[in-house]
């Protein structure tokens, strides 16, 4: 009895954090052309408030992250999409 008092258990495995690799969407699927025409498409790249997420979030390379951003702000321009919104999704 006192020799396994020492030894620790768990009733669950302790977890541990496996990191998804990021990747670049535009590369993998091979899109060359970012459409301002799509707001479904561009809203994948907002958050809930309408902000243009970063690269660190989304994984995007900075090539398409230009041209993901100037899409976003042209679909403002033409109200495709908001600004600003509370919540978006």
């Amino acid at each position: 009895m006192a020799q396994n008092d020492s030894e620790i258990r768990y009733l669950t495995p302790p977890s541990v954090e496996v990191k998804k690799k990021k990747y670049c969407r535009f590369k993998k699927n091979r899109i060359k052309y970012v459409d301002y025409k799509d707001p479904q498409f561009l809203k994948k790249f907002l958050n809930e408030q309408g902000k243009i997420l970063p690269r660190r979030i989304t994984g995007t390379s900075l090539k398409f992250q230009r041209k993901v951003s100037q899409a976003v702000k042209r679909a403002r321009h033409l109200a495709l999409l908001p600004y600003v919104t509370d919540l978006m999704k």
